[in-house]
């Protein structure tokens, strides 16, 4: 099943990691995709209080959603110890019905050791016949290429193999050398000229000869195999251990969350046609090559709490889009297909969801009830904001009962655990921060929501410097800070910029940077709405 990201906007309050939470649980009960629930950012104070008052883990930190190597159909080819012989990685890499034209070798923690091509064992091969000498071959993987077996005495040990290749012609045995590894056919006078002269082996092809031999103790090892001298000879070159050939240096390689631009970059600035992929503890899991590049498959996405593409995650451009669940303006997500969306005007995304659930005979189960029953509180400022609705103050009362706890109560203390004062200036601006374009303007809008704006006023002038800081920097036409009190049911508005927007929206007697807006609470239904008046 394909994975599914369900994931809220920037700086993540509440409502937004609620309801990322609450639809994944939705749709994996319904069967199907798997939905992982993600945020974009870190948690606030009060949904870290959340989360750890109903005994939830915080869902998945995704940082964007661009697409790596993860998301792609690479190659999982086995991977092959060092050990092996050249004849068993050779058959391994052209047999079944998906061949590759190279296989990782790795060690015994399955960590990369070096890299084998076809290319490569076919040049070892070619100057096998000009170099014909093995080195230190272990005898296991010579008696398996061979299909042979020893049948020298018990007592006599040989662990690995040496010398020149020498194939015994009829009538010539003068190549035949102390340390040689003779293969002959059913000539007696050349095994016994090869055991007085001391070869390194003395290997009978396709004859009964060698039983002639068994038994007998000899410095010399002794085998018999089913093939002629010649196939011999090759399979003797190719029980050669596959980490000797293998490429060691300059191997280029790929981890799984290494993202498809960069490596795409890498790979046509290289000669090479595959390359070993890594995870994060560095084992190797797969090879991809060039081809695994064209088609790509793109992370698959929900959208929730948010519609505008200031606020979406990194990477969406990169990213298939199949839903919206969202109580925001529509914005300027644009999408390439179809997608489901659902755009309500109450007071939570949360409450949308809540619905969903109804709508399909589901309960959430209490503890995420009551986080649920929290965020509609939360987004919803105790149902005191302009963008509540009762059907929001009906399903979080449902919610809560299910939960068995009080609305009054939880929202006092989250509220309560909300934004601290203690917290510098520019933390406290980006606890809750979002980003609006409004027709050609561009503006950004923070808000805490406290029973007590005293301490946070203290700030003030901080305040004011963090938002200009942070206006110039990107190029804001108004940088705006709400200090919102639930109990004054009003907002502190503190703004650096276009003066004149605010004054003509707000505050006609406006002095200074800061003016106190009475029954003002909600950032998208009452600050939003205003300027897009002015400036629209």
């Amino acid at each position: 099943m394909d994975a599914v990201y369900v994931i809220g906007h920037k700086n993540p309050d509440t409502d937004s990691v609620v309801s990322a939470m609450a639809y994944a649980a939705l749709q994996n009960a319904l069967g199907g995709n798997h939905y992982i629930a993600a945020r974009y950012g870190h948690l606030n104070t009060e949904t870290a209080f959340l989360m750890s008052r109903f005994g939830f883990q915080p869902p998945v930190h995704l940082r964007t959603v661009r697409t790596q190597v993860s998301d792609i159909d690479f190659d999982t080819p086995p991977m092959l110890g060092a050990g092996v012989p050249i004849s068993y990685a050779w058959q391994v890499m052209h047999t079944g019905q998906n061949r590759v034209s190279a296989l990782p070798i790795i060690d015994e923690d399955g960590r990369l050791f070096g890299l084998v091509t076809a290319g490569g064992m076919s040049e070892y091969d070619m100057q096998s016949v000009s170099e014909p000498v093995i080195s230190a071959v272990p005898v296991f993987n010579l008696l398996s290429a061979l299909e042979g077996h020893i049948i020298n005495d018990e007592a006599d040990c040989f662990d690995e193999i040496s010398g020149e290749i020498v194939i015994a012609l009829p009538g010539d045995s003068s190549r035949i050398s102390s340390g040689s590894v003779v293969l002959c056919g059913n000539q007696k006078d050349v095994a016994d000229q090869a055991l007085e002269a001391g070869a390194s082996c003395l290997i009978f092809c396709g004859t009964s000869l060698g039983e002639q031999y068994r038994n007998r103790s000899s410095a010399t090892c002794i085998i018999v195999c089913p093939f002629d001298a010649y196939r011999a000879a090759r399979l003797i070159f190719q029980s050669i251990p596959i980490g000797r050939i293998a490429r060691k240096d300059n191997i280029q390689f790929f981890h799984l969350s290494d993202f498809l631009d960069d490596v795409r970059e890498s790979v046509t600035q290289s000669r090479y046609r595959s390359y070993p992929v890594l995870d994060e503890e560095e084992r190797v899991v797969g090879t991809l090559s060039r081809y695994h590049l064209i088609r790509p498959r793109r992370k698959k996405v929900v959208l929730v709490d948010h519609n505008e593409i200031g606020q979406a995650v990194a990477g969406l451009d990169q990213a298939d889009i199949i839903g919206i669940i969202d109580h925001h303006r529509l914005a300027d997500i644009q999408t390439g297909n179809p997608v489901f969306m659902r755009n309500e005007p109450v007071g939570s995304t949360t409450s949308i969801i809540a619905a969903m659930y109804q709508e399909h005979g589901l309960m959430p189960s209490p503890a995420l009830a009551g986080l649920m029953a929290a965020a509609i509180i939360s987004d919803t400022v105790m149902f005191k904001s302009p963008t509540c609705t009762q059907h929001d103050r009906i399903l979080a009362e449902r919610l809560a009962r299910q939960a068995g706890i009080d609305c009054t109560e939880i929202g006092k203390a989250m509220f309560s655990r909300g934004a601290s004062s203690d917290m510098s200036a520019e933390d406290l601006l980006k606890y809750d921060m979002k980003e609006f374009h409004l027709a050609s303007h561009s503006l950004v809008i923070s808000q805490i929501t406290t029973v007590e704006s005293e301490p946070f006023l203290q700030k003030k002038d901080d305040f004011i410097e963090s938002l200009e800081k942070i206006r110039k920097e990107k190029h804001y036409d108004l940088a705006v800070m709400m200090i919102t009190n639930v109990l004054k049911e009003g907002t502190e508005l503190l703004f650096t910029g276009d003066s004149e927007v605010i004054r003509n929206a707000f505050a006609p007697d406006l002095r200074g940077n800061h003016v106190f807006l009475p029954q003002v609470l909600s950032r998208k239904k009452q600050i939003v709405p205003a300027l897009s008046q002015i400036w629209g």
